[in-house]
C-alpha cells in the first residue's frame, strides 16, 4: 500500500509542474566572462559552477519563483529572484568586485526574502568566518557576535545568552527541526558540533510567531553544509589544533551528487585536555572528547524536493568540581563525569502546487544524559525523545501580498533510569497554528501574523511525600495567543530602517515546575512550583542601518517587557546543609542593543575597520538586577586583506581588541565582575604548492595571558580564572 502511495503521490506532483530549464552567463563590469561562480538554488539544494565563458545550466526545474545564489572570491554573494513562471530561463548577470558581503537570504523568518527586503533585521555568519576566529567550540564562535554571549563551564560546556537570556527561552534549530536536549540546566551543553555546518543564523528577541514556545527571547538557526554540485564529487579533510588543551578537531567529508540525486557524509572527532589557567595550572577535569557523524540524502525534481539528514553526537566531559589539583594532559575524563548520546533525524521536503507551495519538516530527536559521580554507574539517566512537525502552506501570491499559514506540533517524553532525579518522568504535547503576510511595495515592506498555541504537561508521581526526590503528580495545560508587525523601509539609498513589535511566550519547564532536591552543580536544593503560570513578552525593535561600498553601520535598540518572568529566589532556610531555593515569579523588562560600524576606505582596499558594541540591562519589577546578564561588551578589529603571487591568494591577517567592562548590575546570589580586555591575532589564505592547494589559519588568542573570569562563567564561585593563551592552527584540504 505503501509503495502505490508514493507512487501516485510523485506522480500528482509530476502533473502539476512542468519541467523548466534555466541557464546563463556571468560577467564582471568590463564583460569578461567568469568562470568558478558558485550558482545554488538554496530550495532545491541544487548547485553548479559556471565554466570557463562564465556559463551555467540547470534542468528539471518546477516553474515557479526561485532564489538564485552567485558566489565568487573578491565579488561576495549575490542574490537574484528568478520567475520561471514568465520563462525566465536565460539570464545575463553582471557582478561587481566588492570586499564586502552582499545580501544573504535569511531562511529562519517566514518568506525566506534577503536581509535587505527582511522586515527583522537577523544575523548570519558563515561558520568559515567564526572558525576564522579560532574559537574552540561552536558556542565560542557564537559568542562573538553582538547581543550574543554564553555561560560556560570551563571550555567544554557553554549555553548561548542572547541579550540575557538564555536556557529555555533561547530555541535552537538544527537541520530544519527544534533541538531538544534538556537544555533547562546550566551545565547541559549546545550538543551540536561545527562540522558539517554552514551558517548560522541568529533572530534576537521573540520569534514565537514561526516556532511557538521557548522562543521568547530569540533563536539560532544553524543551515547545514551544502550538497556537491550536479555531477560531481567533493572530498574534503580539515584539521585544528589547539596549544591550550593540547586538543585536536579532526574532520573528514565526502560528498557527491547527480542532476536529481544528492549524498553526504560527514564525520569528526574532537579531544581536548584540561584547560591551562595564565600561571600555568590547568583546571583538574575541564577535559572532553566528542564524535560528530552527519549524513543526508536528498532528491530533487520539477514536483518536490525532499531532503533526509541523521546527526550523531556524542560526548564525554568531565564535570570539573574541585579547581585546580593533580595535574594532567590525560584527555581521558574522571569522575564526576557526562556522558551524552543525541540523534537528530530529520526529513524536510518542499512539494510545488501550481504557484503555491507546502513546506513539511519531521524531526526526531534521542536525548540520553547520563552522570557518572564515582563509579562506571549512571546515578542520574534521562532518555529525552521528541517527535515534532512544522507544516507551512505557502498560498498563492495575491499582487504583491505573499501569505502563509501553518501547523506546528511536538510529542515529548522524558524517562529516567538513574537513582537520582533531577525532574520526573514526564510527557509533553505541542499543537500551534499560525498566519502571515508579507505586503512589499516600493521600497517598503509590512509583514504580521497571528498565532495560537497549546502545550500539555503530565507528569508522574515519584518518591515518598516529604522527602528530597518526591515529585508530585502534575496536569497542566499552557495556552497562549501571539502577533507580530513589522515594517522596514529606505529612508534613504543604501539607509534602511526596521521597526518591529512581536509578542512571545513560554510554558514552565519540568524543573521549574517539580523540582525537589540539591540541583547538580549549584550546590542549593531548589523547589519547583506546579503553580506557575506562562511568561508571556513584548518587545519592541528598532534598526537602523546604512551601507555603500565602502561604509557600513548599525544601530540595534530594544525593549523586553516580560509578564510572569520565572527565577529562583533564597527562602532563607537551610536543609541538609544547602540553602533552599524556590521558584516564583515577578514582571521583568529589559532594554539595550548594538551598534557597529565597518569602514573599507577607498583606495585602501586591502584595508577593513570594524567595531560593534553590545549592552544589556535587566531589572525586576521591583528594581533587582535579573540574574545572568552579560557586562557591557566593546569589540574592535583590523582586517587586511592580500596575496603573494600565485602561491598565497585570499589571505588575510586581522588584529582585534576585545573590551569587556566590569558587571555590577547582578541578582540577589550572584557577585560583582571585573572587566577586561583582550588582544587576538589571525592569519590565513588559500595555499598552492605545485597541484596542492590547501587553506590553512593561524591564531592567537588571549595573546598576552591575561588572567579574567568571565561574569557568566559557571567556575566564578570559584575564583577560577578562564582559559590562558591560546594558539590555535587549522588546516583544510579539497581533496
Amino acid at each position: 500500500m505503501k509503495k502505490y502511495i508514493l507512487i501516485l503521490f510523485l506522480g500528482l506532483s509530476t502533473m502539476l509542474q512542468a519541467q523548466q530549464i534555466l541557464s546563463g552567463t556571468i560577467s564582471d563590469i568590463q564583460n569578461k566572462p567568469l568562470p568558478g561562480v558558485s550558482v545554488y538554488i538554496p530550495e532545491l539544494h541544487k548547485g553548479t559552477t559556471t565554466n570557463d565563458n562564465g556559463e551555467f545550466f540547470f534542468s528539471n526545474l518546477p516553474k515557479r519563483e526561485l532564489n538564485i545564489r552567485f558566489v565568487l572570491v573578491g565579488f561576495g554573494t549575490q542574490n537574484k529572484l528568478v520567475n520561471l513562471f514568465q520563462n525566465e530561463g536565460k539570464l545575463q548577470l553582471v557582478m561587481e568586485q566588492t570586499l564586502f558581503e552582499m545580501d544573504e537570504v535569511i531562511v529562519s523568518t517566514a518568506f525566506s526574502k534577503i536581509q535587505s527586503q527582511n522586515v527583522m533585521k537577523v544575523s548570519h555568519e558563515s561558520i568559515q568566518s567564526l572558525q576564522e576566529k579560532g574559537t574552540s567550540t561552536l558556542i565560542e564562535g557564537l559568542a562573538t557576535i553582538p547581543g550574543v554571549s554564553q555561560v560556560s563551564t570551563g571550555t567544554s560546556i557553554g549555553k548561548p545568552v542572547i541579550r540575557g537570556l538564555s536556557g529555555n527561552r533561547i530555541l535552537v534549530y538544527s537541520q530544519g527541526v527544534r533541538i531538544e536536549n534538556q537544555q533547562f540546566g546550566d551545565e547541559h551543553g549546545l550538543g551540536l558540533n561545527d562540522s558539517g555546518v554552514e551558517s548560522v543564523e541568529v533572530i534576537k528577541g521573540p520569534a514565537s510567531l514561526l516556532y511557538g514556545s521557548d522562543a521568547l527571547g530569540g533563536v539560532l538557526y544553524f543551515n547545514p553544509e551544502k550538497f556537491a554540485d550536479a555531477n560531481s564529487i567533493k572530498a574534503n579533510f580539515s584539521q585544528k589544533l589547539f596549544s591550550n588543551t593540547l586538543g585536536s578537531s579532526t574532520s573528514l567529508g565526502l560528498k557527491t551528487s547527480t542532476e536529481n540525486w544528492k549524498y553526504l557524509v560527514r564525520g569528526n572527532y574532537s579531544t581536548h585536555s584540561d584547560y591551562k589557567v595564565p600561571n600555568g595550572d590547568r583546571v583538574t577535569n575541564t577535559r572532553y572528547n566528542e564524535t560528530d557523524l552527519k549524513t543526508a540524502i536528498g532528491y530533487s525534481n520539477s514536483g518536490f524536493s525532499t531532503v533526509f539528514r541523521y546527526n550523531y553526537n556524542g560526548l564525554d566531559l568531565g564535570i570539573p568540581e574541585n579547581g585546580v589539583e593533580a595535574q594532567s594532559t590525560s584527555k581521558d575524563t574522571e569522575f564526576p563525569r557526562q556522558g551524552i548520546d543525541n540523534h537528530l533525524l530529520s526529513l524536510n521536503s518542499i512539494v510545488y502546487i501550481g504557484s503555491s507551495k507546502l513546506d513539511l519538516d519531521l524531526g526526531y530527536i534521542a536525548n540520553n544524559r547520563r552522570e557518572y559521580e564515582d563509579s562506571p554507574q549512571a546515578i542520574l539517566q534521562m532518555q529525552l525523545n521528541t517527535l515534532n512537525f512544522n507544516a507551512k502552506y505557502h498560498l498563492p501570491k495575491l499582487g504583491a501580498i505573499e501569505s502563509i499559514i501553518g501547523l506546528q506540533g511536538m510529542h515529548q517524553t522524558n524517562t529516567n533510569a538513574g537513582e537520582e532525579l533531577l525532574i520526573p518522568d514526564a510527557k509533553t504535547n505541542d499543537i500551534g497554528v499560525f498566519g502571515t503576510a508579507n505586503y512589499e511595495w516600493n521600497s517598503n515592506v509590512i509583514q504580521g501574523g497571528l498565532r495560537y498555541d497549546n502545550r500539555k504537561v503530565i507528569t508522574e508521581e515519584n518518591g515518598d511525600i516529604g522527602e528530597e526526590g518526591y515529585f508530585q503528580p502534575i496536569n497542566r495545560s499552557f495556552d497562549s495567543f501571539n502577533a507580530s508587525l513589522g515594517y522596514k523601509t529606505d529612508l534613504a539609498t543604501d539607509l534602511i530602517l526596521r521597526l518591529n513589535l512581536a509578542s512571545g511566550f513560554r510554558a514552565p519547564n519540568l524543573a521549574e515546575l517539580s523540582s525537589n532536591g540539591v540541583h547538580e552543580g549549584t550546590y542549593r536544593y531548589e523547589v519547583g512550583n506546579a503553580n506557575l503560570d506562562n511568561e508571556q513578552n513584548m518587545q519592541t525593535d528598532l534598526n537602523i542601518e546604512y551601507k555603500n561600498s565602502h561604509f557600513e553601520f548599525f544601530v540595534n535598540g530594544f525593549y523586553n517587557h516580560i509578564n510572569n518572568y520565572i527565577y529562583i529566589n533564597a527562602t532563607g532556610a537551610t536543609l541538609d546543609d544547602n540553602l533552599v531555593y524556590e521558584y516564583i515569579q515577578n514582571d521583568a523588562k529589559l532594554y539595550g542593543g548594538e551598534a557597529g560600524l565597518h569602514f573599507h576606505p577607498h583606495p585602501l582596499d586591502w584595508l577593513h575597520f570594524e567595531t560593534s558594541f553590545e549592552t544589556v540591562t535587566g531589572k525586576k519589577q521591583n528594581g533587582d538586577y535579573l540574574p545572568l546578564l552579560p557586562a557591557n561588551n566593546w569589540n574592535n578589529t583590523i582586517r587586511t586583506e592580500f596575496k603573494i603571487r600565485d602561491w598565497l591568494k585570499d589571505a588575510f591577517a586581522t588584529l582585534s581588541y576585545n573590551a569587556t567592562f566590569s558587571q555590577k548590575n547582578v541578582s540577589g546570589f550572584e557577585t560583582a565582575s571585573s572587566g577586561y580586555g583582550l588582544v587576538n591575532l589571525g592569519f590565513g589564505g588559500n595555499v598552492t604548492l605545485g597541484k596542492t592547494n590547501f587553506r590553512i589559519n593561524l591564531n592567537g588568542n588571549n595573546l598576552f595571558n591575561k588572567s579574567y573570569i568571565a561574569h557568566l562563567s559557571r567556575l566564578k564561585t570559584d575564583g577560577i580564572p578562564n582559559i590562558g593563551r591560546n594558539i590555535v592552527f587549522g588546516l583544510n584540504f579539497d581533496l
